[in-house]
């Protein structure tokens, strides 16, 4: 398997998580994020607080809402109040670690189902997130 990498580097993001892991904080170099985590009810947890998997769903959802509305444009699909919903889901993988899955969910209320397709289709190739979890990953992209 070939490696992606990149030409030049843009942006580099950095944040440190200290305390208990899912139970800890995470802080963003420059504080904008500065945050405490906490495991889901769903997993015996106390809840209150983000967690990992909200912050990649809203990564995720926000990168992929960017690569949707920049390839519609040269498709010509019209973007206008369109939004990118992504589930991600814990799950307990084959090998006793865990392993995540992702659906996204694209919605394009001015674009036909044919227009709407072709233009997911093309954001998930461009997408820094699918390109990071194609192949290691299951990730679904849906019209809705």
């Amino acid at each position: 398997m070939t490696v992606a990498t990149p030409t030049k580097v843009l942006y580099t993001a950095e944040a440190v998580a200290t305390g208990d892991g899912r139970g800890g904080h995470v802080r963003s170099s420059d504080g904008l994020l500065d945050i405490d985590l906490a495991l889901p009810l769903e997993l015996a947890g106390p809840g209150g607080h983000t967690n990992p998997e909200q912050l990649f769903a809203a990564g995720y959802a926000a990168c992929f809402h960017s690569a949707l509305k920049l390839v519609a444009r040269r498709l010509e699909v019209d973007v206008t109040d369109s939004t990118v919903t992504a589930r991600v889901g814990l799950g307990a993988g084959g090998d006793g670690g865990f392993v995540l899955t992702v659906a996204l969910g694209v919605h394009l209320p001015n674009a036909d189902a044919g227009q709407a397709q072709r233009a997911a289709d093309a954001a998930h190739k461009v997408c820094p997130y699918s390109n990071a979890t194609r192949g290691n990953i299951d990730v679904t992209v849906s019209v809705v």
